[in-house]
């Protein structure tokens, strides 16, 4: 075998069926010589590495702390907030604050969890051009498919678990106590804020972040192929 079967390629293999012109393609992008596994092992092994990373990308947001001690994805104060946040500091009220930080990585690390089904959905349903796509991109290409195919299914899905958890840590009541002792404050402005929309948004951001990341290490990283059928396919 010539080289590293990338990601891309074996996306572009899997879908030799459902395009006579593939040869013709390959000719052009100098691959046409490359010997590949058994094209079902190739697509097999496509499959397994998408889920592999799919499934660690939830795995790792979607326990506790993972989005609060990741400082790359943890949610922090709305900017619209940040005035709040200062004020509420000064007057002694940070311990608030920082609670209602934890509460709102808490509803998203709840959420995560939700988006497997959802992604895996989405690699069933891989089409020759959505291959010939991942192929041409960038080093996050098949990150760029799921967030385009899939983020709003993930958002409609993250919102009423994120509801549920902001009303079970407290978040939103923490929320108007903030903005409450805010207003009391001499010649403090009124702030009108979606604290669950924020979440489900940031939520969304972190755990495509970490797709991303997981996406880099298939392409690149011998050592995360952890199959044997990884390793034929990817090797």
């Amino acid at each position: 075998m010539r080289g590293v079967v990338t990601l891309g390629l074996s996306l572009s293999l899997c879908a030799a069926a459902a395009s006579p012109q593939l040869g013709d393609w390959l000719e052009k992008l100098g691959l046409e010589e490359i010997e590949s596994v058994a094209e079902p092992d190739v697509i097999a092994g496509l499959k397994e590495a998408l889920e592999i990373g799919t499934d660690n990308a939830v795995r790792l947001t979607g326990q506790s702390d993972g989005y609060f001690r990741n400082e790359t994805i943890k949610i922090l104060m709305p900017e619209k907030l940040q005035t709040l946040e200062k004020g509420l500091r000064v007057i002694g009220q940070g311990d608030r604050i920082d609670e209602f930080v934890l509460s709102m990585n808490r509803a998203a690390e709840a959420a995560a969890p939700y988006a497997k089904e959802i992604f895996w959905e989405a690699i069933k349903q891989m089409n020759f051009d959505d291959a010939r796509a991942i192929l041409t991109g960038g080093e996050t290409a098949a990150t760029d498919f799921f967030r385009a195919t899939t983020g709003d299914r993930l958002a409609a899905a993250f919102l009423p678990v994120v509801e549920q958890a902001t009303d079970a840590v407290g978040v939103t009541r923490q929320y108007k106590a903030l903005v409450g002792r805010y207003e009391s404050v001499p010649f403090a402005q009124s702030i009108a804020f979606d604290v669950d929309q924020y979440v489900v948004e940031k939520g969304l951001d972190g755990l495509f972040f970490m797709l991303a990341e997981e996406e880099r290490k298939i392409r690149t990283d011998p050592a995360a192929r952890v199959t044997e059928l990884l390793r034929r396919v990817f090797t």
